[in-house]
């Protein structure tokens, strides 16, 4: 063999090589939170070729970090919109091509044209689905579902309450506790005085979905804050007694949506991959066998039965007008929640 032929056997080998690793899609999500659902996976890679990696986090912060630290590792990366400026600023995601997209066009224009996904005319992240953190409850413990935010103060469950380890979280459920703007809290120390009423009520603090449906499984706790798609996977897919609660004093609405990260090494696998999420084909699929929070896609909640939650309770105007939803927190009032959270905790036993 000669070496001009053993140099080309060695750039083909290259190109080979090179072409199967941008085959790959990286992803970075949350844990069970729909992408990462293997029936999914499986329906994406045979449709496009693309093979899915998924990697996690617990939280926003560790999400900003993984995202810092490896730059050019991930294609894919699920961002709560009220952190996509940050992601945006620190050049950690790229402006998406959104003519790669055939579903976009389907997805309701509020969430679409949302500021927070929208910087200097440059769209940085594909709503995907939206849904609220509020208070669910194990039906166990009530011959009639609480209506009022206040149920986690009621000394009849005291020990039987649990809150979500999250400073951000704990300080806006005080502010709606206390009749106050999640995003323009005016009076602090009333906030501070509510959540620490609240402490004495408190069984543990909960950091992962699987946590809060096991200990509603084995009826240890009555109330606690919850997420709107969780609640719907625990009922549907656990068939635990849990009904979420959409308090008369309001809730906290969030927008999770997929970006590119700056560096991505498959940007047309990552096109792929979040087209394929707002597809109302998967989209029916993964509410159907598992629950979802509500899918950006009107389209996609149009063809789901006219009684399922996320059409019927998610869908309702008077539902609509008791959420806020998140915006960006400064770091130093992000700073300034953690240090009064820390303060808080240290009262519960």
């Amino acid at each position: 063999m000669t070496g001009i032929s053993k140099l080309a056997l060695l750039a083909a080998a290259v190109m080979i090589a090179q072409q199967a690793v941008a085959a790959e899609v990286h992803v970075l999500n949350w844990k069970g939170y729909g992408a990462d659902e293997p029936w999914a996976v499986a329906a994406f890679e045979k449709a496009t070729g693309n093979k899915v990696v998924n990697d996690f986090f617990n939280s926003e912060q560790e999400m900003l970090t993984k995202l810092r630290t490896n730059p050019g590792l991930y294609d894919v990366v699920m961002i709560n919109a009220a952190f996509n400026d940050q992601a945006t600023t620190e050049g950690l995601i790229q402006p998406i091509d959104v003519s790669g997209i055939a579903n976009y066009k389907d997805l309701g224009p509020e969430k679409a044209q949302s500021p927070l996904l929208n910087h200097d005319g440059k769209i940085y992240g594909v709503p995907w689905v939206w849904g609220l953190t509020s208070i669910a409850v194990n039906d166990k413990a009530f011959d009639k579902t609480p209506t009022s935010i206040q149920v986690m103060w009621d000394e009849a469950h005291k020990g039987r309450v649990v809150l979500r380890d999250d400073a951000l979280e704990a300080i806006q459920f005080g502010a709606i506790a206390t009749g106050q703007d999640i995003n323009d809290i005016k009076d602090m120390e009333v906030v501070k005085a509510k959540l620490a009423s609240l402490m004495p009520q408190i069984r543990t603090f909960w950091g992962a979905e699987n946590d809060w449906n096991q200990m509603v499984a084995a009826n240890q706790i009555d109330v606690g804050t919850y997420w709107s798609g969780s609640a719907g996977r625990a009922k549907k897919n656990f068939k635990l007694p849990v009904t979420f609660v959409v308090p008369e004093e309001g809730a906290v609405g969030w927008l999770d949506a997929f970006s590119i990260p700056a560096g991505s090494k498959n940007v047309d696998g990552a096109l792929a991959f979040i087209d394929y999420m707002i597809d109302p084909a998967f989209y029916v699929e993964w509410d159907n066998k598992v629950g979802a929070p509500v899918s950006a896609n009107v389209k996609a909640v149009a063809e789901l039965p006219a009684d399922a939650f996320n059409r019927a309770v998610m869908g309702d105007p008077e539902v609509a007008s008791r959420i806020r939803f998140q915006a960006p927190v400064s770091d130093a009032d992000r700073e300034r929640y953690l240090q009064i959270w820390q303060e808080l905790k240290v009262n519960v036993q």
